[in-house]
């Protein structure tokens, strides 16, 4: 069989579970032989210099024992290892680093296929964003996928793409795209009150326990995460958006606590915002709604915005659960009826699937 080389960076919580999806996978595969030549982390590295390829079932012991060695820099030393590989290679950056997503049209540009989760090199610079596709397209360009950088593992860019692929006119794309505003707002403005709800505050620092924000939850809570999202996904519909802060974003930090100089000192003063957030939970509730922290992208009128808005309480983005995405796409053919993507947006498992889903792209393109 044909061997493919996989060059890793990042092995973090999502590049775990993606090492070990590719193991399994490796074994099941009946048209690859799949060699994994670089783990890297951000101190250490795994090379197979040889390119004979690494032992997955080893190698969180080998990268803490003397078999491994400081990572290549990146990205000279990086590239020149790829390229040099006796057959085609797909890096799968599992950061969520900038500097390593500016030099993505770099790599493309020499032939190295790239799937990747990190939305930095797809929500920043419209130039960058540019540059990446027409690296990719050029002759001899690696293919670029991305699913992973919105939705995680939830076919979010893929019906996208099959929608305008096919002709049909994006009118619209709005949802849920934030599990831990999902979380936050199904527990603090829940379909069914039980009596027992928490203030807002309460219901930030119980989602911040439990995984479900980054240890600084101003990192969700500014809105910055949905926005990059969104912007993804308005250039891939046509639209020319130049920055992820180039449109509304409306940001739940009170202003007073935006320079808290830790996450706990910004824990402890968001109680005594909890009364305008309740404000804003009862004027929903007089409407017969729910509250929800949401995207939309209006194609037609060239807008995009993210924050809160009013949801009846039968529409599906209220019936939400958990930590669960809800992504709807309103365009010519499906008419008022949008079609609806949902299920767990977030996860290192959910997210890493959507990173060997698109390994799998690759491959099936590969002669």
């Amino acid at each position: 069989m044909p061997k493919v080389y996989v060059a890793i960076i990042g092995a973090g919580g999502v590049g775990k579970s993606f090492i070990s999806q590719l193991s399994a996978y490796a074994l099941r595969s009946k048209k690859h032989t799949i060699s994994t030549i670089l783990i890297s982390r951000s101190s250490k590295a795994l090379l197979s210099k040889d390119y004979s390829g690494l032992n997955l079932t080893t190698w969180e012991s080998d990268i803490v024992s003397s078999g491994s060695v400081k990572p290549p820099s990146f990205p000279d030393e990086t590239l020149k290892f790829l390229t040099s590989a006796p057959g085609p290679v797909v890096l799968v950056d599992n950061t969520s680093s900038e500097a390593i997503a500016a030099e993505y049209p770099r790599f493309l540009s020499s032939g190295v296929h790239l799937v990747t989760p990190n939305k930095k090199g797809f929500s920043s610079s419209l130039d960058l964003f540019k540059a990446i596709y027409t690296a990719s397209e050029a002759q001899n360009g690696g293919y670029v996928f991305h699913e992973a950088t919105v939705g995680a593992g939830l076919p979010v860019l893929s019906t996208l793409k099959d929608l305008v692929d096919t002709g049909d006119e994006i009118v619209k794309i709005e949802g849920v795209f934030s599990g831990t505003m999902s979380y936050l707002f199904n527990s603090f403005a829940p379909l069914v009150p039980s009596g027992a709800e928490k203030p807002f505050s309460a219901c930030v620092a119980e989602a911040r326990e439990l995984g479900y924000t980054e240890p600084d939850p101003r990192d969700d809570l500014n809105g910055l995460d949905v926005a990059r999202k969104l912007t993804i996904l308005a250039r891939l519909s046509g639209l020319q958006v130049t920055e992820p802060t180039s449109f509304p974003i409306q940001s739940l930090i009170p202003k007073p606590l935006e320079s808290a100089a830790s996450a706990e000192e910004f824990l402890a003063g968001l109680a005594g915002f909890d009364g305008e957030m309740d404000k804003v939970k009862t004027a929903a509730e007089e409407e017969g709604a729910v509250v929800r922290y949401v995207g939309s992208l209006d194609v037609g009128k060239g807008e995009v915005s993210v924050g809160l808005r009013n949801f009846d309480i039968g529409s599906a983005v209220a019936g939400l659960k958990g930590s669960d995405n809800i992504i709807s796409f309103y365009t010519r053919r499906y008419g008022e009826r949008a079609m609806i993507v949902q299920g767990a947006g977030a996860g290192a498992e959910v997210t890493a699937m959507g990173v060997l889903s698109d390994l799998i792209k690759v491959l099936e393109r590969l002669k």
